[in-house]
Order: C-alpha cells, then structure tokens, then sequence
C-alpha cells in the first residue's frame, strides 16, 4: 500500500514536472489534468505491482528455506 502511494507522488511530480516546465507548450486545463492523472495512476499501479511480485517471490524463498 505504501509502494502504491509513493509511486503515485512520483507519478504527480513527474507529471506536474512536464506540464508546468516553462519549455514546454501551453495546454489546456483539461489536457493537463488528464496528464497528471494519468500519470499518477500508471505509477501506482506499476510501484504497487512491483511491490507485491516483491513480496510473493520473498514469501517463496522464505518457505523453501525453511522446508
């Protein structure tokens, strides 16, 4: 749950990053949102995804270690 929030921090920041830069162009308001939502969806899912292969392959060698 935690991955999931800090991936989407990032994601937020990533985008906010992009879509505010002085060198990129004007957007409109509704482009922007659908960015950073986007963004930080596609982040959540991808930190909250690898934090649970994490604990699964964590779980798999803890009980072949111990069997």
């Amino acid at each position: 749950m935690r991955a999931t929030a800090y991936g989407g921090a990032i994601g937020l920041g990533a985008a906010l990053v992009k879509s505010l830069a002085p060198w990129s162009d004007v957007q409109s308001t509704s482009a922007v949102a659908k960015e950073l939502i986007g963004a930080t969806l596609a982040f959540a899912l991808l930190c909250g995804l690898a934090a649970a292969l994490r604990n699964f392959i964590l779980r798999r060698l803890m009980r072949s270690e111990s069997s």
